[in-house]
C-alpha cells in the first residue's frame, strides 16, 4: 500500500484532512521521500522525519522526540493530547496545519544537524 491508497482507504470525511496534511508536510520538507512505514504515511529524510495516521477520533502526528521540541512549539501544543512521540489533533476542532508545518520544519532542522 502506498500513501495514495492509504488515504483512499479512509472514510471520505477524513480524506481531505489527510490530503491537506500530506501537502503541508511536503511543502515543509520538500526534500523528504514519501513512503509507508509501520503502516503509516511517512516522510523520510536521512531518517524518519514524521508520520501521520488517521485514528477514530483524532489525527495522529508522529514526529518523535517531543521532549526535544523548542519552547515556542511546546507552548503551541498546550491543550493537545501528547505521548512521548505523538500529538493528537482531534477531529472536533480545526486542524492546525500551520503547527504541523512548523513541527515538520523543526524535524528537518533536527535531522540536518545530526549529519
Amino acid at each position: 500500500m502506498d500513501i495514495d491508497e492509504y488515504i483512499e482507504s479512509q472514510p471520505p470525511i477524513l480524506q481531505d484532512i489527510l490530503r491537506k496534511v500530506r501537502v503541508t508536510i511536503r511543502e515543509s520538507a520538500p526534500c523528504a521521500v514519501e513512503k509507508m512505514a509501520w503502516q503509516m504515511p511517512t516522510f523520510w529524510q536521512g531518517g524518519n522525519l514524521i508520520h501521520f495516521y488517521a485514528q477514530k477520533k483524532h489525527l495522529g502526528i508522529y514526529p518523535g522526540a517531543l521532549a526535544d521540541l523548542p519552547d515556542n512549539l511546546t507552548e503551541r501544543l498546550a491543550g493537545y493530547t501528547k505521548t512521548k512521540g505523538a500529538i493528537h489533533f482531534p477531529y472536533d476542532k480545526p486542524i492546525d496545519y500551520g503547527l504541523i508545518a512548523d513541527i515538520t520544519k523543526w524535524r528537518v532542522e533536527a535531522l540536518t544537524k545530526k549529519k
